[in-house]
């Protein structure tokens, strides 16, 4: 599959590296007979369920694939589960055509009733709170695709109007295995939902999640790793008539560090490593010794921000989800304006990124054909303490004696600051804005928690205050990061609002920015001229910056450290290490 939710998997990728087992030697005798992949990952899987996961720490890459594939390198659709599709003159009706033999992990034929489906009885449910839904709703309204069986290997997808993002989501959503799962979305649980939502937990039986992509699950032990085999129906065969994939066997290990990462790898065990800035110049010099290349994948596609709660909304308990004081400030847009000044980006470039990266404006990847850069008007906010001072000053806060800074009624503004463990320059970064807000005397405490945690606290407790944090977009369809921008979107974390009529929040609104770039949005989506495109999303890049609901710091080069024995690698921010997993080969293997 070439993209797991396309915001969600390249956060994933972004942290993988290969790494030896917690039991080398035995591993390694095993790798003599048999090609064998070792990746680590921070985190647990949070589920086998590719439609219920909401973390970017999923096997499901491997696992998965959608109808089409985004190319890493190009970013040109290519074909995958089906071999051809036609879009009909008024950009209302997309026609799929599947291979002809396809088949899923268990041998059993896969086929257009498992696109019907994964489409509607999964995706389009009501009953199953997937975000995969915002991929699919068109408009600001729950307005969807409707699909409908052409033949035995035909499907017709008709939209309700042009909606240029959906072709290239197809490749973000896997199909999956009606034979397996149909009896759990038609069965309900004993609180009347239906029993798919706690189908494929991660204590399933591995030989129970089947799939349709390059491996399948052979074992999973919690908090150490997952083992992946090569899956023998998979589809694709290379130009010489060889079945894909190359590799007989991957190993996801689980560790929380980073910090051992680096040290297997300069000691010989590891085959490849994601490249901290802080560890590039070492690694640098090692190259040529340690028999690998450190290949450099351009600047990464997604932000590095700050944001705050600006969620004004209750809990169904009548509890705001922020202290009415500190809600009062985060939306006040002198206050964001002014930390927005108070942040030294240019410092955090030097010390924290060692240079390797350029300060960051836009919510849009500057490899984007709709990226609106500062040279052509987009604002930006260059450090400038003074002049946070005197907007504080300004919007009515004041200065104590001990240079304090204080509201208008008297009470120190201070907050805490989120950040995931997982990433030490994140954390980095929240430390050092810490002491740079501290120079404007805005007291910051540091919280910092487990990524799943991290998130269940932005999307379903909302219970923070101030997050650094990072999202990863498309390159070619700005229509990607909707899921963060439309005010309605599942990862839209810096004013959530309810995302299941059973879990309702009291006074949740959208602002009249939200719901211009809910406008916005809608209308570039639905726009198939890319000169009027670029004018709408220059439009919404210059609301982000006008409005800051969230400001950004530092865009890093994405480097990845790979040893000379692994071959057909095509590294690039785009598609990661691993969008073709399944070409990977290890010398001497075939």
């Amino acid at each position: 599959m070439a993209r797991f939710l396309r915001l969600v998997v390249i956060l994933m990728l972004a942290c993988l590296t290969i790494l030896t087992a917690c039991q080398p030697q035995s591993w390694q005798a095993k790798t003599k007979q048999t090609s064998q992949l070792v990746l680590v990952t921070p985190s647990d899987p949070a589920t086998f369920n590719y439609a219920m996961n909401t973390s970017p720490f999923g096997v499901f890459p491997f696992i998965y694939q959608g109808l089409v594939q985004e190319n890493g390198m190009t970013t040109k659709l290519e074909p995958a589960l089906a071999e051809s599709w036609t879009i009909s003159e008024d950009k209302k009706r997309i026609t799929f055509t599947l291979r002809d033999g396809l088949k899923w992990s268990d041998g059993k034929p896969l086929t257009v009733d498992d696109v019907m489906f994964t489409y509607e009885d999964i995706y389009l449910n009501k009953k199953i709170p997937t975000l995969f839904k915002d991929f699919l709703r068109i408009g600001n309204q729950d307005v969807f695709p409707s699909l409908r069986k052409l033949d035995g290997r035909r499907v017709e997808f008709t939209l309700p109007e042009p909606f240029t993002p959906f072709l290239r989501y197809s490749a973000t959503l896997a199909i999956l295995p009606a034979h397996v799962l149909r009896h759990s979305v038609l069965s309900n649980d004993a609180n009347g939902n239906p029993q798919f939502l706690s189908t494929w937990g991660t204590n399933t039986a591995p030989d129970k999640i089947i799939g349709n992509g390059p491996y399948q699950i052979e074992s999973y032990t919690p908090s150490e790793r997952v083992i992946l085999r090569r899956n023998p129906y998979y589809w694709r065969k290379d130009t010489q008539g060889v079945k894909l994939p190359y590799i007989d066997s991957i190993v996801w290990q689980i560790i929380p560090s980073t910090d051992n990462h680096l040290l297997r790898f300069r000691s010989g065990e590891l085959d490849t490593l994601d490249v901290q800035p802080e560890a590039f110049a070492l690694l640098k010099r090692e190259e040529k010794r340690g028999k690998y290349t450190i290949h450099n994948g351009g600047l990464k596609t997604g932000i590095n921000f700050i944001t705050f709660n600006l969620n004004r909304a209750s809990n169904s308990q009548g509890k705001p989800f922020v202290d009415l004081i500190k809600s009062g400030w985060f939306n006040n847009l002198v206050f964001r304006q002014a930390i927005a000044y108070a942040i030294d980006r240019q410092r955090m470039k030097t010390n924290i990124y060692q240079g390797l990266g350029e300060l960051q404006h836009s919510p849009i990847a500057v490899q984007s054909p709709y990226y609106l850069s500062p040279s052509v008007g987009l604002k930006v906010y260059s450090y400038n303490p003074q002049r946070a001072k005197q907007l504080l000053v300004k919007a009515g806060f004041q200065y104590n004696s001990q240079q304090e800074l204080l509201d208008k009624d008297g009470n120190r503004v201070q907050f805490t600051i989120l950040v995931k463990s997982e990433d030490q320059s994140r954390i980095a970064a929240a430390v050092q804005i810490q002491q740079d807000l501290k120079q404007i005397g805005i007291q910051a405490d540091l919280q910092t928690l487990t990524f799943n945690t991290v998130l269940q606290k932005l999307l379903a407790r909302r219970d923070w205050e101030c997050y650094v944090g990072a999202f990863e977009s498309g390159v070619v369809e700005p229509n990607f990061v909707a899921l963060f921008w439309n005010s309605k979107g599942s990862f839209h974390m810096f004013n959530q609002g309810s995302q299941s009529k059973k879990r309702p929040i009291v006074g949740w609104k959208a602002t009249a920015w939200e719901q211009e770039i809910d406008r916005l949005f809608q209308e570039g989506a639905r726009e198939a001229d890319e000169s009027k495109r670029k004018e709408i999303y220059g439009k919404f890049q210059q609301i982000v910056a006008e409005e800051l609901p969230v400001f950004f710091l530092v865009n890093p080069i994405s480097f990845k450290a790979v040893r000379d024995r692994v071959e057909n690698v095509k590294f690039s921010a785009v598609g990661g290490l691993l969008w073709n997993i399944d070409e990977l080969r290890l010398q001497g293997k075939s």
